[in-house]
């Protein structure tokens, strides 16, 4: 992917089935997908035949998928869970990304542990969690993966120094960088009731270990806890200005839209019909490219061209 810059989308929440994900992408125009979950269930975990049909989907669509949205041990899982199936999904999602050339995957860093009104253990297991950590990893990294790290409600979105301990104890883990999370999250570094994490302060310190971008935006409100999710720009995170710093810090690799607008992975309750889901995926989309253009950026076919050159490998214009 070199230094190319190019957009994507978890396009489960445009459609449930990989025929209208792929409607989706191909009405944006972009040519790939972070993968997800396809008919309710996450790639890694698909049965072989069902796999092999959405290999040969991709291909003939001529669609990619720049990541593999996993659910490795996210938010729903315990540190305390049985290892062994954890370790089986890591050698089925390492052969399905060789065979589909992903470069990287998203895992996250377990739940967190809480009392039972519902706040944070000062013990976070943190000895337990960093092994798993490492044992999910390696299998990765020896095959020249990429695992990379979702700031997300779990261990290492508790607050950016939950993050840069985690990276410290954990060689090869990389960030994806999603920009609407922090300001969606408890900075629980602070006293309760917490206040919501501020974006830029969060951007500024863990930037250097972005290889991937997420594009979200939204508001929570600390008192009640509840999300309203917007079209990015829009919200209280700071899209724009994150952004703005991405493309003038010379990074090279892909962002991926999620709306949470229509459809909300983690949130059943958010229901919207098919044709607004998709309708809603494909306005996000092209509103991202409206913001990456205010930024001085060309947009073609899913590639954006930064305002100042960067090399002959520079996607067209």
């Amino acid at each position: 992917m070199g230094k190319q810059l190019f957009l994507a989308g978890f396009a489960d929440e445009a459609a449930d089935d990989l025929a209208g994900q792929i409607r989706a992408i191909k009405a944006l125009g972009w040519r790939y997908i972070e993968a997800r979950s396809i008919n309710g269930v996450n790639i890694h975990d698909l049965d072989e035949e069902s796999f092999d049909r959405v290999y040969a989907a991709l291909e003939t669509a001529g669609v990619g998928i720049n990541c593999f949205g996993s659910t490795i041990a996210n938010w729903g899982a315990s540190v305390d869970d049985d290892f062994a199936a954890t370790r089986e999904t890591v050698g089925r999602a390492i052969k399905r990304m060789k065979k589909l050339k992903v470069p990287l995957i998203r895992i996250m860093s377990y739940a967190i542990i809480r009392d039972e009104r519902g706040r944070p253990l000062p013990d976070q297991k943190e000895t337990l969690r960093f092994n798993r950590l490492r044992e999910i990893c390696g299998p990765f990294l020896d095959a020249g993966l990429t695992p990379v790290h979702e700031n997300c409600f779990n261990y290492g979105g508790m607050s950016w120094e939950h993050t840069l301990k985690m990276l410290d104890a954990v060689p090869g883990l990389a960030l994806v960088y999603d920009t609407g999370n922090p300001c969606l999250t408890p900075d629980f570094r602070k006293n309760w009731p917490w206040p919501n994490q501020d974006s830029l302060e969060v951007w500024e310190h863990l930037k250097a270990r972005v290889v991937h971008v997420h594009i979200k935006d939204g508001r929570r409100n600390p008192e009640t806890g509840g999300e309203t999710y917007f079209f990015p720009g829009e919200g209280a995170c700071e899209v724009k200005k994150i952004l703005a710093g991405i493309i003038s810090g010379g990074y090279g690799g892909s962002f991926s839209i999620e709306p949470h607008m229509a459809s909300v992975f983690h949130d059943a309750s958010v229901k919207s019909s098919p044709q607004q889901r998709f309708e809603n995926f494909v306005e996000y989309g092209r509103r991202t490219e409206a913001l990456f253009r205010g930024l001085g950026c060309g947009v073609k076919d899913g590639a954006v061209c930064p305002p100042t050159p960067w090399g002959a490998d520079r996607p067209a214009s």
